[in-house]
């Protein structure tokens, strides 16, 4: 991160000209662009350019700046172009290649304004991938050219994703053309001088991440879902915050469990310890944070283990579903998934949320997470929207089960128009992705906006929930 790429580039406004390869007159050149521009409304922009500024303002520059330049994968960046003909039509193009070789693309048509600005902050988008006012509209449009191919970073510490920013003249599907001005931006998931620590101790297998300095620092651990393996990207942001994050595998992944039959808690207790043994970890406890059947766990372990002072479940079942619970001598046995009430949609994509049981048929209340049990504080995160699972009808029940033991550690915070996914801001959404373990790829639901709105709004909870129960995150 310390070494910023800076490549922006740009053209000046006569290179439009050039580029045609004709050695005609000026003006020359001008009668034939408008006859054969396909858009009367850019004719008209180019036309107001060249009375304006030729012959002074010709060779102005085209400028494109987006900063930060290097930025936390979750922090805003403010985009802004200049040096534009008034009124002209415009594309912002972003672009950027993961670690397996897949594009992701995302582009908006703009005008510019009399002044021959676009500021993206300020100024709504015509059309592409999203209208409106959206200062991160490019980011968290991004789509793959593979279909249902997920964003994930895999190597946290060592790399950024660089995103590039393309200003195109009129409107842009596909950049075939040389762009008017280009900048590059570094979208990192660790901030410099976070550690990545490979964890195998024991049964306990993931990556503990530290922020630099002397610490000691809020401990927590990082859950994901049902696809198994180590997810890594959530922890390298949170310890980017101050807070000692292991990443926690539990099936899946080294030599764990390749499909997760049962949910052994003591397995998640050993991990519990192992981090607050650390000299780094502020102690006495630890909070967990997880999405899907991560937040399945998290809810058990911050029901069950001492260790647990804080929860934050995302997206989650409140009550076994597929693999039972063991822990000492506590047995919860689980709902069985009805495969039979899968669903397929017109486009073969799949959605599971009738799969699991009905939290609200007293047939599966032995299957119940007892939530009024738990010493640490509780934050239920839901997406309204959600395809997988009926989050919000799970928490609720859960909820509901806290009030009537007169407990008042569990929050409920809901989400209109969220779907499953609910992840860091700043980053493509991802509303359908292929899963392990599953020949069809999954719907996850949500809308556009409100659930960027919805992670944008969540991390910052989530951050503040951390620090009131476990201590203020570290500085540096």
């Amino acid at each position: 991160m310390q070494n910023a790429s800076k490549l922006c580039l740009a053209l000046p406004s006569s290179a439009l000209w050039e580029g045609v390869g004709l050695k005609k007159s000026l003006f020359n050149c001008l009668d034939m662009f408008l006859v054969n521009c396909k858009s009367i409304k850019l004719g008209i922009a180019y036309g107001k350019m060249i009375s304006h500024r030729y012959p002074q303002k010709l060779d102005a520059m085209v400028h494109l700046s987006v900063t930060p330049e290097v930025s936390l994968a979750d922090s805003p960046v403010k985009i802004y172009a200049s040096g534009l003909a008034p009124s002209q039509l415009v594309t912002l193009y972003a672009s950027l290649t993961d670690e397996r070789g897949i594009k992701f693309a995302a582009r908006a048509f703009y005008q510019a304004n009399q002044n021959g600005e676009v500021d993206v902050a300020q100024v709504s988008a015509l059309g592409g991938n999203y209208t409106g006012v959206w200062p991160m509209g490019l980011f968290y449009t991004l789509k793959a050219e593979k279909m249902f191919h997920r964003l994930l970073k895999r190597d946290v510490t060592g790399s950024p994703f660089y995103v590039q920013i393309s200003l195109f003249d009129s409107t842009v599907m596909l950049p075939i053309h040389e762009p008017l001005a280009t900048c590059t931006v570094e979208r990192w998931y660790a901030a410099p001088g976070v550690e990545r620590i490979p964890i195998k101790s024991g049964r306990v297998r993931g990556a503990l991440f530290l922020p630099p300095g002397p610490g000691p620092f809020p401990g927590l651990i990082d859950l994901f879902g049902g696809a198994g393996g180590l997810i890594e990207f959530r922890a390298g942001l949170l310890a980017s915050k101050g807070f000692a994050v292991l990443a926690l595998a539990f099936f899946g992944y080294d030599d764990l469990p390749q499909t997760l039959e049962v949910i052994d808690l003591e397995y998640f207790e050993e991990a519990s310890r192992l981090l607050l043994k650390n000299p780094k970890v502020k102690g006495p406890k630890i909070g967990v944070i997880g999405l899907s059947k991560g937040a399945e766990v998290a809810l058990a372990m911050g029901t069950f283990l001492e260790e647990i002072a804080a929860a934050v479940c995302i997206n989650g079942a409140t009550s076994m579903n597929g693999a039972p619970l063991h822990f000492r001598d506590i047995n919860i046995p689980a709902v069985p998934y009805s495969a039979d009430a899968i669903l397929i949609n017109e486009v073969g994509l799949m959605s599971s949320v009738n799969v699991m049981g009905d939290p609200l048929d007293s047939v599966h209340e032995v299957s119940a997470i007892p939530v009024e049990k738990a010493q640490g504080h509780i934050l239920l995160v839901v997406g309204e929207a959600d395809q997988s699972l009926n989050s919000k009808m799970f928490a609720e029940v859960a909820l509901g089960r806290a009030k009537k033991y007169g407990r008042t550690n569990c929050i409920l915070l809901p989400y209109p128009g969220a779907g499953h996914m609910i992840e860091p801001p700043g980053s493509p959404i991802c509303f359908i992705s292929s899963i392990r373990g599953s020949p069809i790829p999954t719907v996850w639901g949500g809308e556009m906006k409100p659930h960027a709105k919805a992670e944008e709004h969540f991390w910052k909870e989530v951050l503040k929930f951390f620090e009131l129960h476990l201590g203020p995150a570290g500085k540096w």
